[in-house]
């Protein structure tokens, strides 16, 4: 069955699943000898002992097969020693639920779940714990359905037992929350009664207690509906305190929630309602060790960063140091939550200087050169170059951040979608727009590089990536480095230019005009050119030319009214 949980939840769920069983081994070689020798006693020789006394020894035969055995004679055992006074006899239940759970590898049938419920209602804490420990269990394996857990009535023992005071009977029934409100179905059911408990059970000095109770939070955080209630119940500032707890994983959940929380804009008056506090926590986490935090409070900020203010804030708490570091992760999706969040904060020109200043071209170029840079990481960075060099008229730092190299680097990529290169090409073309980075591009661009840009300007799929190149190519100075790249290629040069002067779009007509009058004065292109179709195309668009002028010129067209002009 597949899981509806995150990579994380699921570690969470499969070290909880070994922590179980390891739990079991340890008193499962005693299991055995605990029912014989209370099925062998004496006490329950006499009736009306005698019932008990033989669900128990029914117990005992179906534990002696190893696997359980689901028909009426154990049902009714399991039924008559749930609804025992006798807090032993429910003990023994129990732990032979907690045996099924950790040998079931099917459904646990439903009708089996009415002694679980009795269970749960059991006087005795410890009969409780043991239970909804099992129940944890059989959710964690999906051995039970959780809408038939709610519609059992479960939640309301689950939910008494957070007032129990007993930190491993929350722990359990916490868990057990968790596990229910990641159903659709079952979530209803613990808003209307569970979460002003659950957010008592976040400020728990236990810091298992508060896990699970961050978890079922997150939880709860997964649907509109759901997050609107339980901001109106005040689960914000709760979050938030989390942020700050020691234990990594609480910070995650709790990260991780206020991150569903955020996407939505309606919340952001009550998230910044908070004041800097909420920035500042995030902040903090951004620098954790822990490297999944750091980029869970990182698309957090994201989120809230479309606020001036917010953004503000980050940049005077000196966000981009951890943000660089976030850069050298070797986790691809926490690199792109970083690169999100500094498009947004170079989108806002006030933040570009102090970006640049903290040597984040630096950190764009490395990116730009390291294989692990997919479609998505190479688009944000091209969207970051153009916005600071927009801003900014520091060609040294352009240059030194060899931000250039990298994207003629990845312009040979063959996996790049064209979308990923229409980002590249046009980064590309607004670079070259500075003369001093036009003359270093045109001494050091590579034969392979070159090729690539006449490829895609012949390519006609995506008609803006054909003129991005085509451009660059024309902004190339004509130098001795430079000229010997291109020769080679002048006949699909000529292909690509001959396109653009029959497309009736007046930008492709001048550029290829432009590059034509720029190539004619190299004797190979005019040898090229010399009595073929592009010539002739050309001297037609020169006769149209011509004789457009001449009409315009008979033309005389009357000066407007006074009526016309204010129309």
């Amino acid at each position: 069955m597949a899981s509806d949980h995150c990579d994380s939840c699921s570690r969470s769920l499969r070290d909880f699943a070994e922590r179980l069983r390891r739990v079991w081994g340890e008193f499962e070689y005693k299991l055995k000898e605990v029912f014989r020798g209370i099925v062998q006693c004496t006490c329950f020789g006499n009736a009306p002992e005698r019932g008990t006394a033989q669900a128990l020894s029914s117990l005992q035969l179906m534990y002696d097969d190893k696997i359980p055995v689901f028909n009426q004679r154990s049902l009714q055992a399991l039924n008559r020693l749930a609804a025992s006074q006798n807090a032993d006899l429910q003990m023994t239940a129990a732990i032979y639920y907690s045996h099924i759970s950790h040998h079931l590898n099917y459904p646990l049938p439903d009708a089996f779940l009415v002694p679980v419920m009795a269970l749960l209602l059991s006087p005795d804490l410890d009969v409780q714990k043991t239970t909804s420990f099992t129940l944890v269990n059989l959710l964690v394996k999906n051995n039970v359905c959780k809408e038939s857990v709610i519609e059992m009535g479960m939640l309301v023992p689950l939910l008494e037992l957070f007032q129990s005071g007993d930190p491993t009977a929350q722990c359990h029934s916490s868990a057990c929350v968790a596990m229910l409100a990641s159903s659709e179905l079952s979530r209803h059911a613990i808003l209307v009664d569970g979460i002003i408990p659950l957010l008592a059970l976040a400020k728990s000095y236990d810091p298992a207690v508060q896990q699970k109770a961050a978890w079922a939070l997150l939880h709860l955080t997964q649907s509109d509906c759901s997050r609107r209630i339980i901001c109106q119940a005040g689960a914000i500032p709760v979050l938030v305190l989390l942020l700050q707890c020691s234990n990594s994983e609480v910070q995650f959940y709790s990260c991780t929630a206020l991150c569903n929380i955020a996407a939505i804009r309606e919340h952001h008056p009550e998230l910044l309602s908070i004041g800097a506090h909420l920035s500042k926590s995030l902040l903090t986490l951004m620098s954790s060790s822990v490297q999944k935090n750091s980029a869970q409070a990182c698309r957090c900020l994201q989120s809230l960063s479309k606020n001036v203010w917010v953004q503000e804030q980050l940049m005077d708490c000196s966000c981009v140091l951890s943000l660089k570091a976030l850069l050298k992760s070797l986790n691809a999706a926490w690199i792109e939550s970083a690169l999100t969040l500094m498009c947004t904060l170079s989108a806002h020109p006030p933040n570009c200087d102090i970006l640049i200043n903290e040597g984040l071209l630096r950190e764009i170029g490395q990116l730009l050169h390291h294989p692990r840079s997919n479609s998505v990481l190479i688009s944000l960075s091209c969207k970051i170059i153009t916005d600071l060099c927009g801003a900014c008229t520091d060609e040294q730092a352009v240059t030194e951040s060899q931000c250039l190299s990298g994207l003629l680097r990845v312009l040979l990529s063959p996996s790049l979608s064209d979308e990923t290169l229409l980002h590249v090409t046009l980064c590309l073309h607004h670079l070259m727009t500075w003369d001093g980075l036009r003359t270093k591009l045109s001494s050091s661009v590579t034969p392979e590089q070159v090729w690539r840009l006449v490829e895609l300007s012949g390519q006609m799929r995506n008609s803006q990536l054909s003129y991005n190149s085509a451009a660059i190519i024309h902004m190339f100075k004509l130098t001795e480095d430079f000229l010997p790249l291109l020769r080679p290629h002048y006949s699909a040069v000529s292909k690509y230019l001959l396109l653009f002067l029959k497309t009736r779009d007046v930008k492709f007509q001048q550029l290829g005009i432009s590059t034509i009058v720029k190539l004619k004065n190299d004797g190979d292109f005019s040898t090229v050119m010399t009595n073929g179709e592009l010539e002739a195309r050309l001297w037609n668009i020169h006769a149209q030319t011509e004789e457009m002028r001449q009409l315009l010129q008979m033309f005389q067209p009357p000066f407007p009214s006074s009526g016309q002009l204010f129309h």
